[in-house]
């Protein structure tokens, strides 16, 4: 009898693996695409000491970044050190940040927040994190409540520790649905480790950051929330949502010229 053929398989994968190259090359593509637009590398906007940092974040919570920063001008010229905040009474946090939203809960949250830190790092004080990987600091912080993905990675990223890690911010999270790279029922906490998953794993702390920062400034100027400008899009043949828009309005148009 002679030998069952050879089935060579090297070069087939599973469909989810297949899916999951896909996404990356066009992660990698859209980043690349972003970059020559608005000019990799970018700035950093933030040199604050990780829990200056943490308290901006958690200032920033759907808030606009003028009224935070506002409010955390506030805090700093009210007082001396983060020490002091905490043992201010809430009431007087809360009329200092009264300009962002819902000054109610996170004025109590800040304060909260900080007193988590302080027992759990024995100060307040988290440039020991530098020195941990970067999931193990991110775990590190959200184990305390009130801190989730979007604030661990802004702590770890944005502060002076420059951790590579990657931020996903509601422009951030709109541009990668309406392109596809995530589902459209994904939430903005699940998207971060979805949309990390998709970029280099060696990519390091500046890389990271312009790719959020691209994707986000690319949600802010272009890809609107209401109203996108799909035909000044850099990346509209990547953009499956921005397509059917066009082509949307390319079928309206021709019924309007040839009724």
């Amino acid at each position: 009898m002679s030998p069952a053929p050879t089935v060579i398989t090297d070069n087939i994968l599973p469909e989810s693996t297949l899916a999951e190259n896909t996404l990356a090359k066009k992660a990698l593509a859209i980043h690349r695409r972003l970059c020559a637009v608005y000019g990799c590398p970018i700035a950093y906007f933030h040199d604050l000491d990780p829990v200056s940092e943490l308290v901006s974040s958690l200032l920033s919570h759907r808030t606009r970044n003028a009224e935070s920063g506002r409010a955390f001008k506030a805090l700093r010229a009210r007082f001396d050190d983060w020490e002091a905040l905490i043992a201010a009474p809430t009431g007087e946090v809360q009329d200092l940040i009264a300009g962002v939203t819902w000054p109610e809960l996170k004025a109590p949250r800040i304060q909260a927040v900080l007193r988590a830190v302080r027992e759990r790092a024995g100060s307040l004080d988290l440039a020991f994190l530098r020195e941990w990987p970067v999931p193990e600091a991110r775990a590190w912080l959200e184990a305390i409540p009130g801190i989730g993905p979007k604030t661990s990675a802004a702590v770890l990223s944005f502060s002076r520790l420059r951790m590579p890690a990657l931020p996903v911010d509601s422009h951030h999270h709109r541009v990668a649905q309406r392109t596809g790279l995530i589902g459209p029922k994904v939430d903005v906490g699940p998207a971060h480790a979805i949309l990390r998953s998709q970029l280099p794993p060696d990519w390091d702390a500046q890389a990271l950051y312009d790719n959020h920062e691209v994707l986000m400034l690319h949600g802010q100027r272009c890809c609107f929330h209401r109203n996108p400008a799909c035909g000044a899009c850099a990346v509209l043949d990547l953009c499956p949502t921005g397509q059917a828009r066009s082509g949307a309005r390319a079928m309206r148009d021709t019924v309007a010229l040839h009724p």
